[in-house]
């Protein structure tokens, strides 16, 4: 026994006993404070861990969590699908950290199956019911949620954006920070959401003109926000959707709690409808890889038979199509 742990320690694998006997509470507490999170982050988190994995883990030596009780926790959770994978995650980053920290040998969350996620349709807006929105928004809002139809930007991000990040010269549009809402009606300014958030994307000729018009009715210098709230200020989420969302969509008919996110869908459903490829839809969306995009919008993609047709047809359409003999139709 002594030489196996001896062979432990000189290896780095060594796992103290004392230090598992430490609980799962204690342990998730001084992981989570000491997380480089936002805001939104820490309090999604302390949320997960107080209401779903304390009440259960919190008192047990975390060593002595097995595979089969965290597989039969993430089965009971009373959530959706996507909400209990969420809050597996955060469990899992406790215990990778206790791993990772010699506390105990394993994970063990490695292996525990969660439930499936829902197939996701994504059923664009109408061409009309975008109409109906901007037509119900108030004036000073109309522009925002052109431009939001126009580069399907996350909200957060249209909320973020300042005069300066408009390129009205070569039609660009720069995101590289968006704003968040804290406890309360209180926001702040940070990064984007992943690396891949930061992009330029081109913008429309219609988008060019409603936020040229916005600025002649609400001029600022650089450094002002595109958008602001009616008392100054960076746009607050909460008000935006109870104030001039909810109205215009309910005006458009669209089922209660469709958010803005339908504008983005919109914009991507105008992509692929353009013949635009994953690769470029998912970097004009922000995307952190191809493989979410597909899952999201494949189905708006024109199908493998449909595409083979189209693609032979144009190739040798003019070059095989059987000839007409002269002064007889088609037809015969």
């Amino acid at each position: 026994h002594l030489t196996t742990t001896s062979h432990s320690i000189l290896t780095g694998a060594y796992i103290d006993p004392a230090a598992g006997r430490r609980t799962f509470r204690e342990y998730g507490e001084g992981w989570r404070t000491g997380q480089p999170h936002r805001p939104n982050t820490v309090k999604a988190v302390e949320q997960h861990l107080r209401c779903y994995a304390y009440p259960v883990f919190g008192s047990r030596p975390i060593a002595g969590i097995r595979p089969s009780e965290v597989q039969a926790w993430a089965t009971g959770l009373p959530l959706a699908a996507s909400t209990t994978r969420t809050v597996f995650n955060t469990i899992k980053a406790v215990f990778k950290a206790a791993v990772r920290d010699r506390v105990i040998a394993h994970n063990p969350c490695d292996g525990v199956a969660l439930p499936k996620l829902p197939p996701r349709k994504v059923e664009p807006l109408t061409v009309e019911q975008l109409e109906t929105i901007l037509a119900s928004a108030p004036d000073e809002y109309r522009a925002l949620l052109v431009l939001a139809a126009g580069t399907g930007l996350r909200a957060g991000e249209l909320f973020g954006l300042q005069v300066r990040h408009v390129d009205f010269l070569r039609r660009l549009l720069t995101v590289e920070q968006q704003v968040q809402q804290l406890a309360g009606h209180s926001v702040y300014v940070c990064p984007p959401k992943t690396a891949s958030s930061y992009r330029t994307i081109p913008l429309p000729l219609v988008v060019i003109e409603a936020l040229a018009e916005h600025l002649r009715e609400h001029p600022g210098g650089r450094d002002r926000f595109l958008f602001t709230a009616p008392t100054g200020g960076p746009v607050v989420r909460t008000s935006f959707m109870y104030s001039t969302w909810a109205p215009a969509a309910r005006a458009a008919g669209l089922p209660k709690g469709t958010g803005m996110h339908a504008l983005r869908h919109f914009y991507a459903s105008a992509l692929i409808r353009g013949g635009l490829s994953v690769r470029v839809v998912s970097e004009r969306l922000g995307h952190a890889n191809a493989a979410m995009t597909l899952n999201v919008y494949a189905h708006l993609w024109p199908d493998d038979e449909d595409r083979t047709r189209q693609a032979l047809d144009e190739l040798l359409g003019g070059s095989c199509a059987p000839a007409v003999p002269r002064g007889r139709s088609p037809s015969g």
